[in-house]
């Protein structure tokens, strides 16, 4: 199953803003995610393009812009939404306006209601290290979903060679929580797949990846990963949490 890159450029800038019912939605999933399940990450977003239009984003973390790109290829100007949590590391804002500066893409920021200020008046100081679920709920969670709010579908980078827990994640899902189609293009790329696309494309990545951050977040929950780790040691170490729940 293939669209034209014509077509789903069109698809995107003449789409209708309405957004579909939950049931037509749903519907959509059970049609087409098991016939895409097998399909290049391209045939993936130009699908979702010229399905939702203006409706469909993607999200980046900024870890790189393999997505982005992607995205940008099939449909120039499509939204690329970050969540700047306010505990981004600096070299992870570097990699967002470097993305926003040199790719046809249109940035969205988004922001938590509180500052980190606001929060630790209200909840103490630090709540990253008293209560990590809330930190991450108040900080990711909840204003990813408002974020969210206009679109009927939303793509993410989650790859099922990441982590042990997202090996199920399917490539067209139905996120119950956010009532919205969750597309994951590169949900079957494995690391070779992705460095390869890097070098192919010139793809822009986080300074850190090459610094021993294999899986970058907020600078507070985030550490080097030691030689023989999983990928995603360095988040929440110490901790039973592996998720921040943007993915749960």
């Amino acid at each position: 199953m293939t669209v034209s890159n014509t077509l789903a450029a069109r698809a995107f800038r003449g789409s209708s803003t309405e957004g579909r019912s939950i049931e037509e939605l749903k519907e959509i999933v059970s049609i087409v995610g098991a016939e895409l399940e097998l399909a290049p990450a391209e045939d993936i977003i130009e699908w979702a393009v010229a399905t939702f239009g203006e409706r469909f984003c993607v999200t980046s973390s900024m870890s790189d812009a393999v997505l982005s790109h992607l995205a940008a290829k099939v449909a120039p100007g499509v939204d690329v939404v970050f969540l700047d949590t306010g505990y981004h590391f600096a070299e992870t804002i570097g990699t967002r306006d470097a993305v926003q500066a040199t790719m046809p893409v249109n940035l969205i920021s988004i922001t938590p209601v509180q500052s980190v200020a606001e929060q630790d008046a209200t909840y103490g100081k630090d709540l990253y290290k008293t209560d990590p679920d809330l930190c991450c709920k108040l900080r990711k969670v909840q204003p990813l979903a408002e974020g969210l709010a206009g679109y009927d579908a939303w793509a993410t980078g989650l790859r099922r060679a990441e982590t042990h827990n997202r090996v199920i994640a399917p490539v067209v899902g139905w996120d119950e929580k956010k009532q919205k189609v969750k597309v994951s293009p590169l949900a079957r790329w494995s690391d070779e797949d992705v460095e390869k696309y890097i070098a192919e494309n010139g793809i822009l990545v986080n300074p850190l990846q090459y610094d021993g951050y294999p899986s970058i977040g907020c600078w507070p929950c985030t550490r080097r990963v030691e030689v023989g780790e999983d990928a995603r040691a360095g988040r929440w170490s110490g901790t039973n949490k592996t998720e921040c729940g943007i993915h749960q």
